[in-house]
């Protein structure tokens, strides 16, 4: 349990707003955005190809504007609506996930000076995060958007920022301690292993480390592995969930509060600048409170590279009181974790199911290395008979492995009622990520 002080506002103006003035402010920088985007021949055919001129766009009109997809990016490999002259460009960052080679997203040089800085301020002190902090960045770097981003928002916040990046897990654990940083950026995961490598050296992270704080993104994770980590930790320590994508510029979309913790709750924390909707991933229909939607999101003030309505494809539950977290922000509404993406869903034997929902089913058991999983299926169209799921058996586990495959067969027939095989490796046997975690893997 979480407990908070009373909040404090980065940009007062902005989060102290009611709903209706924010959504005031955002319709003037929508008018903006389009009449940006009229100067623009690949933005102006875009709006063509659904009956709309881009000087149009406001929120009256927003949801006639068509959604944005990857294959609209691939058709404009390799810098698709760039919108500014090339010698304006300071930063490109890549697109992942996408097939044949990435695109690049670009920042101007007042994207990287004053909005990436505005957006992460704002983001970190939600959070938690103090100025002066010491902090193991630990985000990966090269056109990756999350270790650069997360660079730009420390040295704008006035941290501290120590940005290792993933990797160098032995020479880690002990700068954890002898640096005594205070706050991590990095993936789930990655915590993860450097609190197993740390005790394999004789550190004690309970002990021996000052962190306080952690903005753990790259995947969504269990409540439960959370709240392992979370027990890893010294005491107090809280794991704050952070989103974001390279198309809305970086890690700056989504983080949760120390109000909105103990409900599994991000904010959609600056919604002046990065406009979002909650919508039905087939009807493209806004959802109501407390039902799932697709993130679909318009860039408001990118210079570089804006997109307008752009299909993430990953699946959120708007909370059932979106505006009423105690923090007091009552404009930006709140979302749960990260449920999975519309295009990851398995069909099993004609139930739909999700890789998280299977993690919160190996979470549930005491006896698995909750980081350490993996879905086998033997076709690529997700539509399937059967799937496999392997998990590792913990090296101090009580339960025999075949105690463990019936244990965890049986939960997930009742949770999710589909038949799986479990397969119970030894721990350190399956792979380890220190980014982005591939759950699931076709094998023949």
């Amino acid at each position: 349990m979480v407990e908070a002080g009373p909040a404090t506002f980065e940009h007062p103006e902005v989060e102290g707003r009611g709903r209706a003035e924010l959504e005031e402010l955002q319709d003037r920088r929508l008018r903006s955005l389009g009449a940006r985007l009229s100067a623009d021949p690949s933005w102006v055919a875009h709006f063509a190809t659904f009956g709309m001129k881009p000087e149009q766009l406001s929120r009256e009109t927003l949801s006639r504007v068509g959604t944005l997809e990857k294959t609209a990016l691939r058709e404009r490999y390799p810098f698709p609506f760039l919108t500014v002259p090339m010698d304006d460009v300071a930063r490109f960052c890549a697109t992942s996930g996408t097939t044949g080679l990435p695109v690049m997203f670009g920042y101007t040089f007042k994207d990287v000076r004053e909005l990436i800085p505005y957006q992460m301020a704002r983001l970190l002190n939600a959070a938690g995060v103090r100025r002066g902090e010491r902090v193991y960045q630990g985000y990966g770097y090269g056109l990756w958007v999350g270790g650069v981003v997360m660079d730009w928002g420390l040295a704008g916040y006035g941290c501290t920022n120590f940005g290792i990046g993933p990797g160098r897990a032995d020479a880690v654990v002990q700068w954890l301690r002898d640096h005594e940083y205070t706050v991590c950026t990095m993936s789930p995961l990655w915590l993860m292993t450097l609190v197993n490598t740390a005790k394999a050296q004789g550190i004690d992270p309970k002990r021996d480390w000052k962190l306080r704080l952690g903005l753990f993104g790259g995947q969504s994770v269990s409540a439960a592995f959370r709240d392992e980590l979370e027990a890893e930790m010294p005491d107090g320590f809280i794991a704050q969930n952070i989103y974001g994508s390279t198309e809305s510029a970086g890690p700056n979309h989504g983080i949760s509060c120390p109000w909105s913790h103990d409900s599994d709750q991000m904010h959609l924390i600056n919604e002046d600048t990065i406009l979002t909707e909650i919508l039905n991933p087939v009807t493209l229909e806004p959802v109501a409170p407390g039902e799932t939607g697709e993130i679909v999101f318009t860039t408001l003030s990118r210079q570089a590279s804006p997109v307008v309505r752009w299909r993430t494809r990953d699946l959120v539950r708007l909370a059932d009181d979106p505006y009423g977290c105690g923090c007091g922000r009552r404009s930006l509404p709140l979302i749960g974790r990260i449920i999975g993406r519309s295009d990851d869903m398995l069909k099993v034997r004609g139930s739909m199911v999700f890789p998280s929902q299977i993690e919160d089913c190996i979470a549930s058991m005491d006896a698995t290395v909750n980081e350490a999983w993996q879905i086998y299926i033997d076709r690529e169209d997700r539509i399937l008979e059967e799937i496999v799921i392997a998990v590792e058996r913990k090296n101090d586990a009580a339960q025999h492995a075949d105690n463990i495959r019936d244990a965890l067969e049986r939960t997930i027939r009742a949770r999710l009622g589909i038949r799986v095989k479990v397969e119970v490796h030894p721990e350190g046997t399956l792979p380890r990520y220190e980014a982005k975690a591939v759950r699931v893997l076709v094998r023949k």
